[in-house]
């Protein structure tokens, strides 16, 4: 017998309408969305290539999986889940009605018999009379109860909790709206406009004035979730979309300002509170109205929700000096500029350009252990082990972050405090350098001197780099090294030569070339001593230098103390670290006007409500499900007796309880 084939649209519909279809499209939308919540959404694509390196992150670029929920693929399966639950809905609805309504009262004495729940008693009553009590009494325990006369008796079919499968209505549309509340958060118009070539997605990084009206959104926009950082006592009247490897820029139909902004914090540092007071200003200049907004308290308005979402430095104010490291000369000179803006810093290595990234009025340090030091070098990481409790936690004070960008467009990010440290019982400044973003930073000491200053360890450090006052210093040196009858001999000629060279090569390239020079030039037998004594006189020459440096400064000479040989050491050690330190110049925070910035995300999502809804449909549906049990009781009573079977689809203790009730009940009428 040959079966004519299903046409395309018949096996469609059954596609569509098949639950292992509807299953297998929301364990995709499960596991894209586990995904969603786990890995940040929306991000800038270079902090993705930080955090998953350039592979993963080539993998996760082409799935989509920086903005999941906005994915064409997870858009599309959002479509089909739409159109094959309402199928589901569409094709089953009548046959759950019919059965919801249905007594099932046509059930046959024999399919009664095979039940496993069934109950048969013998009665000398009437099968009229038996069946009058018999319904009354399911009646009274909350069944629906239809009477059917039978050729030799009454069958009673009963039904309680029908509206269990009220739940897979609820839930099967449940499924439908939050789908449809998804799609129409999903930036559909966009995404049409981008692929009919309307609109681009802009990757220069240019002022937002002059973002081109291709790569803008009208105030009209149905649907977008964008955010601002606005500073104090400015204002802002768009919101940035970060979409792709670019951005785009949504006008809003209000002006926002920012009056204020406040956050409080706790012991630890970390942010307790933070809320902005602000104003809302339509594009004439009326006011609308003024709001505090905080975490958790958004303000809405228009359509559009305004939450606080984050805080950042709003261009604080920063007077500073530098000094050229390593220029033989200890005077410094003034810089002036703002977080969030740049400016060109000449040097002896060539010209950089100065970003200025971020300012933070306060550090909360972790004290309480010992500075971890890197091999090779002096230097380290700032804090000590992890303490169980806050006695170890200080504020450090202000700090301000910035980049040094070479010719070639390589930049390091330092990191300076402002006020001093205390390591070790010594006193000193701190500046951190790391090479990008995803590493600690690695931090530089430089050592105060005995007016709190960092001057000495400049004037120091800038003789030590002059070679014009290196053959003074090896003079001074080898003269206080031996004894008046040793002068104008030629040990004392020798020792001026080995203090030269020991001054030159230490300002060259700082221990590391000492080192180099005593591997090549010294027998292996006798490197340790060699590197004893080169040390001795690059320390004891290094004492000369700063007599001879406070002297060209018109200061007093300095103490022959250990505060003074503290000093010495400690410039020693942090010249040698300049080497590795990776910037020609250090800037020293000297005063700050702060200027504090409100993060602001902004939404406009007409699905959420649709949303909301469906999570409602779905909760009820799920209580329906879970909590409404359908029982279904049938008494065929027939002259000296009758049957009682009982079904539900749980077999629960309940359920069993419930019949072993029914059962006694008819042994108690039957009598």
């Amino acid at each position: 017998m040959n079966t004519a084939p299903h046409s395309f649209g018949k096996s469609l519909f059954e596609l569509l309408s098949s639950m292992r279809f509807a299953i297998s499209l929301l364990s995709i939308l499960a596991i894209a969305s586990i995904i969603g919540t786990v890995l940040k959404q929306a991000e800038p694509y270079s902090n993705y290539i930080i955090q998953l390196g350039p592979f993963w992150f080539e993998v996760f670029r082409k799935l989509g999986l920086y903005d999941v929920y906005h994915a064409g693929w997870f858009l599309v399966i959002l479509t089909f889940l739409v159109v094959s639950t309402s199928v589901c809905i569409w094709r089953n609805a009548p046959n759950f009605t019919r059965e919801m309504k249905s007594f099932r009262e046509h059930v046959s004495e024999a399919s009664l018999a095979a039940f496993k729940h069934r109950h048969e008693v013998s009665t000398d009553l009437e099968a009229d009379a038996l069946a009058g009590q018999a319904q009354r009494y399911l009646e009274g325990q909350g069944y629906k109860v239809r009477r059917v006369p039978r050729e030799d008796g009454v069958l009673l079919a009963a039904k309680a909790g029908s509206w269990n499968r009220l739940g897979y209505f609820l839930a099967h549309a449940a499924i439908v709206m939050i789908c449809i509340g998804g799609l129409m958060d999903g930036n559909l118009v966009f995404k049409a406009q981008q692929f009919l070539g309307m609109k681009k997605i802009e990757t220069r990084d240019i002022p937002q004035s002059q973002v081109p009206a291709i790569s803008r959104l009208s105030p009209d926009n149905p649907s977008f979730r964008g955010s601002v950082q606005i500073p104090e006592g400015s204002s802002a009247d768009v919101a940035f979309l970060n979409v792709a490897d670019g951005y785009l820029v949504q006008d809003l139909p209000f002006v926002v300002a920012l009056k204020q902004f406040r956050i409080e914090h706790y012991s630890t540092g970390q942010p307790k509170s933070f809320e902005s007071d602000v104003e809302l200003f339509d594009r004439s200049g009326n006011k609308l109205r003024e709001a505090t907004i905080a975490v958790n308290h958004p303000l809405i308005h228009d359509g559009i929700a305004i939450y606080q979402a984050s805080f950042a430095d709003g261009g604080t104010r920063l007077a500073l000096r530098g000094w050229n490291l390593f220029a033989p000369t200890a005077s410094s000179f003034p810089v002036d500029g703002a977080v969030h803006q740049n400016t060109t810093l000449t040097s002896a290595g060539g010209d950089y350009t100065l970003e200025f990234v971020d300012f933070r009025p306060f550090n909360i340090e972790n004290m309480g252990g010992e500075i971890e030091e890197t091999s090779g070098d002096t230097m380290s990481v700032l804090g000590g082990s992890p303490v169980s409790d806050n006695r170890h936690l200080r504020n450090v004070g202000p700090s301000f972050q910035y980049k040094l960008r070479d010719a070639r467009g390589q930049a390091r990010e330092f990191s300076n405090y402002m006020l001093p440290l205390e390591l070790d019982g010594r006193w000193y400044l701190m500046s951190g350098v790391r090479e990008s973003p995803n590493e600690a930073f690695r931090y530089l000491r430089m050592p105060l001197d005995a007016d709190g200053d960092i001057d000495g360890f400049m004037r120091l450090r800038g003789a030590l780099l002059d070679p014009e006052l290196r053959p003074e210093i090896a003079a001074r040196f080898a003269r206080e090294a031996l004894p008046q009858d040793a002068w104008g001999t030629e040990i004392e000629d020798r020792l001026k030569f080995s203090a030269t060279q020991v001054l030159a090569l230490f300002a060259e390239g700082g221990f590391q070339s000492l080192g180099a020079f005593i591997e090549e030039k010294v027998p292996e037998a006798e490197r340790e001593k060699a590197a004893g004594t080169y040390l001795r006189i690059l320390e004891l020459a290094a004492f000369e230098a700063l007599q001879v440096a406070n002297r060209q400064a018109g200061l007093p000479p300095p103490q022959s103390d250990d505060a003074t040989g503290w000093l010495v050491r400690d410039t020693l050690n942090s010249m040698s670290d300049l080497f590795v330190y990776g910037a020609p110049i250090y800037l020293q925070l000297m005063s700050y006007d702060e200027v504090k910035a409100s993060g602001l995300q902004l939404t406009r999502s007409p699905g959420k409500n649709v949303v909301y809804f469906g999570s409602l449909l779905l909760t009820l549906g799920v209580f329906f499900m879970l909590y409404v049990r359908e029982r279904r009781v049938w008494l065929r009573i027939k002259p000296g007796g009758a049957l009682l079977a009982m079904s539900s689809a749980k077999h629960t203790i309940d359920f069993e309880k419930e019949f072993t009730q029914h059962a006694q009940a008819l042994d108690t009428l039957a009598k």
